[in-house]
């Protein structure tokens, strides 16, 4: 079949008014702008995406970083295997004992994939233990019964010292200000963050390329700590000075404490930003 012949003017281009004209342009117009909204909240999704985040558990206070970065809406996984470390947008190294931290991410073939992924720019905080792993120099490695030193996963350009605020009874808390946090919550950006030290290290020299977070006061800083350290030998720990516990450089982030076990999530906030390109 043929298409009919019309010989019925071409309508013209000139828009017709009336009330059905209005109602498709008003319709084609909530259109455009219901198009819009959904690309920009799209655009939104995407950049504040849930993001992943590993926590090493081979040994430390895992739970208590998982449930922290869930709080802050956060997915968090435990990371045992190098297989899983593709999956994760950046990585904790909890607390516990560096030692058997060091052995046990060697044992199970982590040390080296996550020395080149530090290099490649996955960011990584460490707290306490985590932040000696990071650490390029320990000043006072601890050794095993060949007499070969602990070592370090390294990526912060600094020398550390394990236990410097002593032993276990010497533990105690603080407050700190400490630079680059934002408002969480309740809490704002700038009130001073409660720091609990156990068994913690500090931070005996930095590099150029370390930015200086938060320190512990010369007033505040016990007078605990391992004789003899320091090259002027157990002198040098007479007179309290200011002790670097907090650190950052790139992707790299360390707290010499723990801010996981008592409910201060704004470290945690920090890294989740840095892991999204925000700070």
């Amino acid at each position: 079949m043929t298409s009919p012949s019309f010989s019925a003017p071409l309508p013209t281009s000139e828009p017709t008014s009336g009330p059905a004209s209005s109602a498709a342009s008003s319709s084609d117009s909530e259109a455009g702008e219901a198009t819009r909204a959904t690309s920009a909240a799209g655009a939104t999704t995407s950049r504040h995406r849930d993001v992943v985040v590993g926590v090493l558990a081979v040994q430390g206070d895992v739970r208590e970083h998982i449930a922290t970065i869930e709080s802050l809406g956060g997915r968090a996984v435990p990371v045992r295997r190098p297989s899983e470390l593709a999956a994760i947008d950046g990585l904790i190294i909890p607390g516990g004992e560096s030692t058997t931290i060091d052995k046990l991410t060697r044992t199970f073939g982590l040390a080296e994939p996550l020395r080149d992924l530090i290099a490649g720019g996955l960011p990584v905080y460490g707290s306490c233990a985590g932040m000696i792993l990071l650490s390029d120099v320990i000043a006072d490695p601890s050794t095993d019964r060949l007499g070969n030193p602990q070592q370090t996963i390294g990526g912060l350009d600094m020398v550390v010292r394990r236990n410097a605020f002593g032993r276990q009874r010497e533990s105690f808390e603080a407050d700190l200000a400490f630079r680059g946090l934002a408002a969480t919550g309740s809490v704002a950006g700038e009130d001073p963050v409660r720091a609990v030290f156990i068994r913690a290290p500090w931070v005996e020299k930095v590099g150029d390329g370390v930015q200086v977070l938060a320190q512990v006061p010369a007033a505040e800083t016990p007078q605990a700590g391992p004789s003899g350290a320091g090259e002027q030998g157990a002198e040098a720990e007479l007179a309290p000075v200011a002790r670097i516990v907090a650190v950052r450089s790139g992707n790299l982030l360390a707290t010499s404490f723990h801010p996981e076990v008592t409910g201060e999530r704004r470290v945690h906030e920090l890294f989740i930003r840095m892991i999204r390109g925000e700070a």
